[in-house]
C-alpha cells in the first residue's frame, strides 16, 4: 500500500487532527516503514499454523458459581433508614 499526501488528508479528517508539514512527512514515513513490516509479514507460509487467541496459549479457567451469601434481604431492609414491603424507601426528587 503506498501512503499518499491523499490518504494522510483522509486520516487527518478521521481523526479530526491537523498536522504540520513537518508531522505529515513523518507521519508518511512512519506509515510506510509500517506498512514495509506487515508486507514482509505476509510473506511468511502460515500454513498448518492454528491461529491463537493467546500468546501464550492458555485458556480460561471458569470456576463454578456458586452463591455464598444466600438470601439477605432482611438484612439488607434492616439498615435501609425506610423500607415496606420489601423496598427500600427513598425521598422525591422532584415532582
Amino acid at each position: 500500500m503506498e501512503i499518499t499526501e491523499e490518504l494522510i488528508d483522509y486520516l487527518q479528517k478521521l481523526g479530526r487532527i491537523r498536522l504540520s508539514e513537518e508531522d505529515r512527512q513523518k507521519t508518511m514515513k512512519d506509515l510506510g516503514s509500517i506498512m514495509g513490516y506487515i508486507d514482509k509479514l505476509n510473506e511468511l507460509d502460515t500454513t498448518g499454523v492454528e491461529p491463537l487467541s493467546h500468546a501464550n496459549g492458555r485458556t480460561n479457567v471458569m470456576r463454578e458459581d456458586v452463591v455464598t451469601n444466600g438470601d439477605m434481604r432482611d438484612k439488607v431492609l434492616s439498615n435501609a433508614p425506610k423500607s415496606s414491603e420489601d423496598t427500600i424507601l427513598v425521598p422525591k426528587t422532584f415532582d
